[in-house]
């Protein structure tokens, strides 16, 4: 075999072993190289002019966090278009919802771990200069641009109709001012860490959503016909027709969808509906008795209309901007009749007086107005037999709203002062014409101690909710209460009169004993800021019986007792109260 061959093999064995060792060589700086550069950004990085190169995520982070603080924590200048002014205002990053993520922006720089040869090129090599990523809170930057809109800008006016009257009025649509959200955000996102931080925001014109065109659709289309003319509503056989100067009232128009439309406020027309139909034979009346030229009159009772409210709403609106001799809607009714016939009314034989009883009061101006406002509730209350009165059901609660006011009343056996002062003088009023017509005495509870302007032992106080009177009509026809008052004046007192109209059924007469089981007052000192002083009497008992006769036969029917005990009035001495 000759030689050269194996020269040859021995030199590719040497070539190979040296091929080796480099490559041996190669892979252990590479893996040096790697271990090296891992969790750590390229070398020369600058992140808006703060080195990190060779540094770990964290301390990099930490680094662009420390050097780049006084840019992101400055405030930024915000300068409204100086055309309109030039209004300029500064507001800090965090009002507006910007800031920096510090990790992110490292990241970007190229820290991490990667076998890729490139990626270790670069690390070696590298050295860029790149922007921080910054962040923005949409909530934040939003409400801060909505706030300095309304600041700084002049809000579009919206287009309105209006109807006043029966005239159609016009609020003409109007342009305003405003900032341009998108630009604002990216001119203030640009300002952020910059080297002058100063964002010029423009002022652009901002169109009302209700512009001249919905204006025009609705006064043409709708207002001007809607009150051109009157609208008649048939209900089976009855029409009611409605005026454009009573239901204009009624009418108005909303802002929907970016248009006008007409709003029809249903209470409002079903109120002028129901008086109209009422006037026509409407809605059930029931009959009732009333005083006519001082005399007790049947009041007849109408049959009624029953219909539904939104049926209605929809054929008036329907029928508003049709043309002239269409304006008319069927609505579906059903007869309705009332409740209380004529015929009951006529039932009750309310033709006659059976009693009345008058009182009088001294001057005070809360005597004159809570007397004279319980007269009124109590006027005109019609009892069907049976039925019972009650004074608190009546009158309701004394309160402001229902129109009375401060006076005094008797608790604890002194005066106080509370809502509904007097109103005792119309319960004993109306007790007594009850007392004489014969009714059913239910409740009454008689002033703890004795007023001399009342008659004795025959007298009611009354007190919201718990102290009540009530009597029953216990006869077979209906019972008509008329109450009223002559007001006091400085130089008069005031005269309250109750008086029952019925059919006579019994005759009344009374009688009353002496008074027994005297007792005399005591001396009280109160130092109260509410102290009232008072000069004290004596209490006593007494027994008064009503007498019952039939009309048509004077000798006694019956008789009935009431028994009433007064405790004294004591005298109240008022002394300044204590520290």
């Amino acid at each position: 075999m000759s030689k050269k061959p194996q020269r040859e093999r021995a030199g590719a064995r040497v070539v190979l072993v040296m091929l080796l060792v480099l490559a041996l060589m190669l892979g252990v700086g590479y893996l040096a190289a790697y271990a090296a550069a891992q969790d750590k950004t390229p070398r020369g990085t600058e992140v808006a002019d703060v080195p990190v190169g060779g540094q770990t995520l964290a301390d990099a982070a930490a680094t662009l966090r420390s050097g780049l603080a006084p840019r992101a924590e400055a405030p930024i200048t915000i300068r409204i278009d100086s055309a309109v002014g030039g209004e300029e205002l500064t507001a800090t990053p965090a009002d507006l919802g910007l800031g920096v993520d510090y990790v992110a922006s490292v990241r970007e720089a190229g820290a991490g771990r990667s076998w890729d040869p490139v990626w270790l090129w670069n690390y070696y090599t590298g050295g860029t200069e790149l922007d921080p990523v910054v962040t923005v809170s949409d909530m934040t930057m939003t409400d801060y641009l909505t706030s300095l809109a309304e600041r700084v800008g002049r809000p579009a006016r919206d287009g309105r109709v209006r109807f006043q009257g029966t005239r159609v009025r016009v609020d003409q649509p109007k342009p305003g001012r405003s900032i341009d959200p998108v630009q604002a955000r990216e001119a203030i996102t640009a300002a952020y860490l910059a080297d002058d931080p100063t964002a010029v925001l423009d002022l652009v014109a901002a169109q009302p959503v209700i512009d001249d065109a919905d204006v025009r659709a609705a006064v043409n289309d709708v207002a001007n016909p809607a009150v051109s003319g009157p609208v008649t509503l048939v209900f089976g056989d009855s029409r009611v027709r409605l005026q454009p100067r009573d239901f204009a009232a009624a009418l108005s128009f909303r802002a929907e969808g970016g248009a006008l439309r007409l709003h029809v406020d249903r209470r409002n027309l079903l109120r002028l509906v129901e008086q109209m139909v009422a006037a026509d034979g409407g809605t059930p009346v029931d009959a009732t008795v009333a005083l006519v030229d001082g005399k007790p009159e049947v009041v007849p009772a109408k049959p009624g209309i029953t219909f539904e409210p939104a049926e209605v709403t929809a054929a008036f609106t329907a029928a508003l901007t049709r043309p002239e001799g269409e304006r008319e809607a069927t609505v579906s009714a059903q007869v309705e009749e009332a409740a209380f016939s004529t015929a009951d009314a006529k039932a009750l034989e309310i033709k006659e007086q059976v009693s009345t009883f008058t009182t009088y009061f001294p001057y005070a101006d809360y005597r004159n107005t809570n007397i004279g406002r319980a007269m009124e509730l109590i006027n005109g209350t019609v009892l069907k037999p049976g039925e019972t009165f009650s004074l608190n059901d009546t009158v309701g609660e004394r309160t402001p709203e229902n129109g009375f006011v401060k006076g005094f009343i008797i608790e604890d056996g002194i005066f106080k002062e509370d809502y509904g002062g007097g109103v005792s003088q119309s319960a004993t009023t109306t007790f007594n014409a009850a007392f004489f017509a014969g009714l059913e005495d239910v409740e009454h509870k008689p002033h703890s101690f004795y007023i001399d302007r009342y008659p004795v032992g025959r007298e009611a106080t009354v007190a919201w909710p718990t102290v009540d009177l009530k009597f029953t009509n216990n006869t077979p026809y209906g019972v008509l209460i008329q109450a009223g008052i002559t007001p006091s004046s400085p130089s008069a007192q005031g005269v309250a009169t109750v008086t029952m109209w019925s059919t006579k059924y019994w005759e009344i007469t009374t009688s009353e004993s002496a008074r027994y089981n005297l007792t005399e007052p005591k001396t009280r000192v109160l130092r109260t800021e509410d102290c009232y002083p008072n000069t004290g009497y004596g209490g006593f008992d007494i027994d008064v019986t009503r007498h019952f006769h039939l009309p048509s036969d004077p000798s006694q029917d019956h008789d009935e007792v009431m028994h009433t005990t007064y405790t004294p009035s004591d005298t109240v001495i008022c002394r300044p109260p204590r520290d």
